[in-house]
């Protein structure tokens, strides 16, 4: 029911998927009406692969997170987070308030064991491909144990859904060298240094786009400022080159010419084809879809979700953290004698 669109999006985009994915099941969560009308719409009814689950509530993109919690018990979120808490789904997608999706998500299924913080882990294009990074804005003030933590999940994320044995994790920080950065990322270097993850180090801004790494750890402030900062420069590099197309005659005659390595050029850095965040951390699987996604978009965070639950990665994640608590990890202390 959330996000920019709520049930014109969600509702035709799910139908699409089963189309793709054979061995899908989705519960839409909502206000039945709405939901109904959305089917209608598009010629479908309820099978046994996608049927309604009723809310009688909606969460405002604009609510505060303790009001949705407090006041809204009924609502599409919770009610969605509670089918995930009891086992008749695997997975929640939603494109509603984050703060409140953190915070109910949070509550309803709480944290792994040996984990403080759910972080939110999203995807960037790079050069070579792509990259993972975490905190995307869960969590804003962070911890050298915290990051540590990040970069534990991030690794298990990969693991899972890319099913690469060793990915390699980066902090990012101002510099390459160690004594680069304050003494909050040092510090966490130092325990992802002797974690047994494969951590390649500081990485710099630029470090991120070359896809250095598989997965990029910082805090939720720096994280969101980068994510926000990506979306506008790609929005910036989309408009100069129609505008250069659209100069004059000339320009527009290349540009039909050219009309194929740009619709590749697009392709390759559409923002919907990323969308779709994992919470991390958490006791069940939460995907966080960009509220302003199309159908096109949406379909991208149900697939990650999918990805995630047939990759085992709650199973990945609860394992390497118990690992590293109970026998690997050491102390802020000791690291930093």
């Amino acid at each position: 029911m959330g996000g920019d669109h709520g049930p014109h999006v969600t509702v035709p985009s799910a139908l699409e998927y089963l189309r793709h994915d054979s061995e899908a099941n989705i519960i839409l969560v909502g206000i039945p009406d709405a939901i109904e009308a959305e089917l209608r719409a598009a010629k479908s009814s309820l099978s046994p692969r996608i049927r309604l689950h009723p809310a009688s509530e909606v969460i405002g993109m604009d609510e505060s997170p303790s009001t949705a919690l407090r006041g809204k018990k009924d609502s599409s979120m919770r009610v969605a987070i509670n089918l995930v808490k009891t086992g008749e789904a695997q997975a929640c997608i939603s494109a509603g308030n984050t703060g409140a999706l953190l915070a109910t998500s949070r509550f309803v299924l709480k944290t792994i064991s040996g984990v403080d913080r759910p972080a939110l882990a999203g995807i960037l294009p790079t050069i070579t491909g792509h990259t993972y990074i975490l905190d995307l804005g869960a969590n804003v003030d962070c911890t050298a144990e915290h990051l540590f933590q990040f970069g534990i999940m991030g690794s298990s994320l990969v693991s899972s859904i890319e099913n690469k044995s060793s990915p390699s994790v980066g902090l990012l920080n101002v510099g390459e060298e160690e004594i680069k950065g304050n003494e909050r990322v040092k510090q966490a270097a130092e325990l992802l240094r002797h974690s047994g993850l494969n951590f390649f180090g500081n990485i710099e801004g630029n470090d991120i786009y070359k896809g250095t790494t598989d997965i990029v750890v910082c805090d939720g402030f720096v994280g969101n400022i980068t994510l926000k900062t990506s979306e506008g420069l790609a929005q910036m590099l989309a408009t100069y080159l129609r505008e250069e197309f659209k100069r004059n005659l000339l320009t527009q005659l290349v540009g039909i010419t050219a009309k194929p390595i740009i619709n590749a050029f697009k392709h390759r850095v559409d923002h919907r084809r990323y969308n779709g965040a994992s919470f991390l951390g958490l006791r069940g699987i939460v995907i966080k879809s960009h509220g302003s996604a199309d159908q096109y978009a949406f379909g991208f965070a149900i697939k990650r979700a999918a990805d995630e639950v047939r990759g085992g990665m709650l199973r990945r994640i609860s394992e390497r953290v118990a690992e590293l608590s109970h026998h690997s990890q050491p102390s802020l202390d000791a690291v930093t004698k």
